[in-house]
């Protein structure tokens, strides 16, 4: 196993520059001040048709990891693996419970789900900044009722575009990028130019730090999927991504921010507050990249359809996917 070793650099961000970013990049009120979708307004039918000239072979990837009791939750954060109950099974049928269906029988069974536990999208709704979320709505939208503003379920039907893996770990010649292992601005340019592939607006970015294989490889998965420390983005990622105006950016990881943050201790999850509730960018997290990356190195196309709309829960902040590739 190679030798796993933190690189944590340490706090590089004050909160007024961290400020500065999230002003610089905010589209709040550029599609009007009753948008909810941020940066997805940019992936148009015509967008959506030249994502599915992409398809050459049929190749499809899953990139969702099982959502069953062995995942990676702790409990931190409130949040919990997947409970998974059988309400009917072939014992109730066996039992003569079904005796008058007979002779057919029946099998039916229910989830609890914290839809942040594994696979997921954060929603627009997800994050605020001084009791603002995107487009400056305020606390009151989000209630005990689910969101009134910003809900994933505005998406169900807009995950279909252009999507672009970026594998971090293997353009820096690793299987996996080092414990709190920063991605940079310079990192993602030097990864997509190596990759021959450009970034641009509407389309859905992956990122891959190579975790999922360091937690396979290990056997099992601490607290790094659940709370604790991990490589991921660093702040000036948001330099590369807002630019080019993406509908949205998913890593491997837990958190997306690399972790501890940048802009520690004053200020959690730093570029959270820039993509998500300035930029309107869309955040993925979780998702299992490595059998995608191993056909991307093997053919060199790194760009592909990409598919992922959220359960249609209405007003949820976030939804638990399973999001699909096809080349």
């Amino acid at each position: 196993m190679t030798q796993d070793v933190a690189t944590q650099a340490g706090a590089k961000y004050t909160l007024a520059e961290i400020r500065e970013m999230c002003l610089k990049y905010r589209n709040w009120g550029r599609w009007g001040a009753e948008d909810e979708i941020g940066t997805f307004n940019l992936v148009t039918a015509e967008k959506v048709a030249a994502a599915a000239q992409l398809v050459k072979r049929g190749a499809v990837f899953s990139l969702s990891l099982p959502l069953d009791a062995d995942g990676p939750m702790t409990g931190a954060l409130g949040r919990t693996n997947p409970v998974h109950l059988m309400l009917q099974d072939g014992g109730d049928i066996a039992s003569g419970g079904q005796a008058a269906m007979a002779p057919l029988g029946y099998t039916d069974d229910a989830v609890y789900l914290v839809l942040q536990c594994a696979t997921q999208w954060d929603a627009l709704s997800h994050v605020f900044m001084d009791e603002q979320m995107y487009n400056g709505y305020t606390l009151d939208t989000v209630n005990s009722g689910g969101a009134q503003k910003n809900s994933i379920t505005q998406m169900k039907d807009k995950i279909v575009t252009r999507g672009v893996l970026l594998d971090i770990a293997r353009y820096k010649g690793k299987p996996w990028l080092d414990l709190s292992e920063s991605i940079t601005e310079e990192d993602l340019e030097g990864c997509a130019a190596a990759q021959g592939v450009e970034v641009g607006p509407g389309d859905v970015v992956l990122v891959r730090t190579g975790r999922l294989s360091f937690i396979r490889e290990r056997g099992s998965w601490g607290d790094e999927y659940s709370g604790g420390n991990a490589p991921g983005l660093g702040v000036s990622a948001a330099d590369f991504f807002c630019p080019r105006d993406v509908a949205a950016v998913a890593t491997d990881t837990w958190g997306f921010d690399v972790q501890p943050n940048e802009s520690l201790p004053e200020m959690w999850q730093p570029l959270h507050a820039i993509m998500l509730t300035n930029a309107g960018i869309t955040i993925g997290e979780m998702f299992d990249l490595e059998a995608l990356a191993e056909d991307c190195a093997a053919d060199g196309v790194y760009e592909f359809l990409f598919v992922a709309p959220p359960l249609n829960i209405s007003k949820s902040v976030g939804s638990a996917i399973n999001p699909q590739v096809v080349k």
